[in-house]
């Protein structure tokens, strides 16, 4: 008796699971991926060998080829206490509308005495306008930033805000600006900070390149 042949179909496959599982994914790396923080000037820094990657919440000064000095207070959750400290501190009596206003400001880069027309301005002014933060040694206002900042992260663990606390320099800033940043760090008993430099790769033959040589091997 002959076998009875059943008729081959096309195989279908449903790709609507597969479409509502990609767009997921598609929203969660969208919606988790952290985006790099704003620059207040673009600044060419020195190179180095090393590839410390820095904290995502810094407190970045950047110090520019013309000696402006600008302070970015990455975290949000310490920015609005800051503010409130270096107000309070230097009796800068700014209204809570001029505080909300500075606390949304991505950086600061004016002296005190120019903070309120700053603030009150109608439009945005750009950092290339703006005179910087005072670093001299006669008037050094980072260091009441600085003191700010040790101020309310008192009774933390100090090490953790020496590796928040970053510096990029241009490499064509004078010295002595660079030695009034230290300063305004040492005036508030901070002796560790990094800086930020472009990497490069390891000198072949260097001791650093036979270290990590070695450390393969």
């Amino acid at each position: 008796m002959p076998k009875v042949k059943i008729p081959r179909k096309s195989t279908t496959i449903d790709m609507t699971a597969m479409c509502d599982v990609a767009f997921l994914l598609l929203s969660f790396f969208i919606l988790a991926t952290k985006q790099k923080p704003p620059e207040v000037l673009a600044v060419k820094t020195p190179s180095s060998v090393s590839s410390k990657a820095a904290p995502d919440k810094s407190i970045l000064i950047t110090l520019t080829k013309e000696g402006k000095v600008f302070l970015m207070l990455g975290d949000d959750t310490k920015k609005a206490a800051i503010i409130e400290d270096v107000n309070k501190t230097r009796n800068l009596q700014l209204t809570s509308e001029e505080l909300a206003r500075l606390k949304k400001a991505e950086y600061i880069g004016v002296p005190f005495n120019m903070l309120k027309s700053y603030l009150d301005a109608s439009s945005e002014i750009p950092a290339t306008t703006l005179p910087g933060i005072p670093v001299d040694t006669a008037n050094n206002q980072l260091t009441d930033w600085i003191r700010s900042v040790t101020n309310v992260y008192a009774g933390e663990d100090q090490r953790k805000l020496q590796e928040m606390l970053l510096v990029k320099g241009d490499g064509e800033a004078l010295y002595p600006l660079f030695k009034n940043i230290k300063s305004a760090f040492k005036a508030n008993e901070i002796f560790k900070f990094r800086i930020v430099t472009e990497g490069e790769s390891v000198p072949i033959g260097s001791e650093l390149y036979k270290t990590g040589k070695n450390k393969e091997n």
